[in-house]
C-alpha cells in the first residue's frame, strides 16, 4: 500500500542526527553521507528544494581533538563547535561537488526566530539560497549560542525552519531507529494525533557522547511542525534509499499525520518560534475570559508578573496555580506595568490577535 502526502512534496527539510554524521570513534560516517547526497541529488532532479538541518560539529570537533568524552563546560563546546563546524562543512561541501550541486551553511540561534525582523530576514536569505540551486546546510551557531539561546537540539530547530522559515511540504527526521515504536519494539507505520500515550512512549533522552536528543524532542519537534500544517516522517538513515523511497510513498518510517488546521504564520511563531521573556500571572476570571470568551488579557485580571519584558515581548501567560495555558504579546514592559497604579483601569496588555491559547 502506497503512504499518501496531502499534497506534492516541493520543499523538503531533512534533519540529520550526530548518529547519522559521526561514527563510534567520532569520525565522519563518510559512506552513509555520501549515500544520502546522491538520494538528495535525485531529490533536485525531480524538482525537490532540499533543507538539510545538520546535528554533528561538536562530535567531529571532539574526534578532531582525539577526546572521548563530552565535555561539561559551555566555552569547551562551544569550542568543540568551532573546530568540528569546519569538518562537517568540508565534507558536505566535497559530497555535493562530487553530485554536481552546491550547498551553503547557515548558522542559527534562538535569537534569530525571537526577532520577527530576524526571522522574516533569515526566510529570505534561504529563499534566495534555493534560488540559486544550492542546498542549504543549517545547524544551531553553536560557538555563540549560550544556555539562554540554546535550542537544545536540533530535532526542534528543524521544525522552526519548516514551519517559519521555508513553509516545507514534509518534515523528515533521521536517527539510528526504524520509526517510533512502542515497548515492545513495534514500529508504528502511522500516528494521527500525539497523544499522552505517545509522550509517554517517547519519554527518555539520548544522552552518548555523540547524540543528545531522543525520542522526546522529536515528538516535541513534530508537535510544532504539524501545528503548520507539515507532514513527519521519523526514519533510519541508514535505511537503503531511504529518501527516495520515502518521496516515492513508500510505508518506511512512522508518518505523522499533520493537523487539519493550520496554525496562521503570526500565531504559529508566537506559539513555537519566539522565546517568552516573562510571565504574567491572571485571576481565574481573566483565564476563563481568554479561555472561553476570546477576550483580550486587561490589566484587572493580572495578579503579578514575572521577569524583564519589553513592549512587544513574547511572554508566557499562567494561573494563580503557575498552569500556563497560554502566549501572548505584551503591550506593556515591566517598567511600565510598574508605573500603574489604577488597577481597575482597561489597559490592554495583551490583545487576543496577538494571543494564543496552548490547550487548544
Amino acid at each position: 500500500m502506497s503512504r499518501k502526502f496531502p499534497r506534492p512534496i516541493k520543499r523538503l527539510v531533512i534533519k540529520l542526527g550526530s548518529s547519522q554524521i559521526a561514527d563510534e570513534t567520532l569520525k565522519i560516517r563518510e559512506s552513509n553521507l555520501r549515500s544520502l547526497i546522491e538520494q538528495i541529488k535525485i531529490l533536485r532532479n525531480k524538482g525537490i528544494d532540499v533543507i538539510l538541518v545538520s546535528s554533528g560539529a561538536i562530535a567531529l570537533g571532539m574526534g578532531e581533538l582525539g577526546e572521548k568524552k563530552r565535555p561539561s563546560r559551555l566555552a569547551q563546546l562551544q569550542a568543540r563547535a568551532a573546530i568540528g563546524q569546519t569538518v562537517l562543512m568540508h565534507t558536505y561541501r566535497e559530497l555535493f561537488k562530487k553530485v554536481n550541486l552546491k550547498c551553503a551553511q547557515v548558522l542559527l540561534t534562538w535569537d534569530d526566530f525571537s526577532n520577527r525582523n530576524r526571522c522574516l530576514n533569515a526566510q529570505h536569505t534561504l529563499n534566495a539560497i534555493l534560488d540559486q540551486g544550492a542546498v542549504p546546510v543549517i545547524n544551531e551557531n553553536d560557538t555563540i549560542s549560550t544556555e539562554e539561546i540554546k535550542f537544545g537540539d536540533n530535532d526542534k530547530l528543524s521544525a522552526l525552519v519548516a514551519s517559519l522559515l521555508v513553509n516545507a511540504d514534509l518534515l523528515v527526521i533521521l536517527s539510528d531507529v526504524e520509526g517510533f515504536h512502542d515497548q515492545n519494539k513495534k514500529v508504528f507505520k502511522q500516528i494521527f494525533e500525539i497523544t499522552p500515550e505517545i509522550r509517554t512512549m517517547s519519554s527518555g533522552t539520548a544522552n552518548t557522547q555523540i547524540a543528545r536528543g531522543g525520542m522526546t524532542t522529536k515528538i516535541d519537534a513534530i508537535h510544532m511542525a504539524s501545528h503548520a500544517k507539515i507532514p513527519c516522517v521519523i526514519a533510519s538513515g541508514s535505511t537503503e534509499n531511504i529518501l527516495v523511497r520515502l518521496i516515492e510513498g513508500e510505508e518506511v518510517g512512522t508518518y505523522f499525520v499533520e493537523k487539519e488546521k493550520k496554525t496562521i504564520a503570526n500565531r504559529h511563531w508566537i506559539a513555537f518560534g519566539a522565546k517568552p521573556r516573562g510571565t504574567i500571572v491572571v485571576d481565574d476570571g481573566a483565564k476563563a475570559a481568554l479561555l472561553k470568551g476570546g477576550k483580550s488579557l486587561l490589566l484587572p485580571g493580572v495578579v503579578r508578573f514575572e521577569g524583564h519584558f519589553k513592549a512587544d515581548d513574547v511572554v508566557v501567560i499562567c494561573d494563580e496555580r503557575n498552569n500556563a495555558f497560554a502566549r501572548g504579546i505584551t503591550n506593556y514592559s515591566t517598567s511600565d506595568l510598574h508605573k500603574i497604579d489604577d488597577k481597575k483601569g482597561k489597559q490592554e496588555i495583551v490583545h487576543r490577535d496577538h494571543l494564543v491559547i496552548s490547550q487548544e
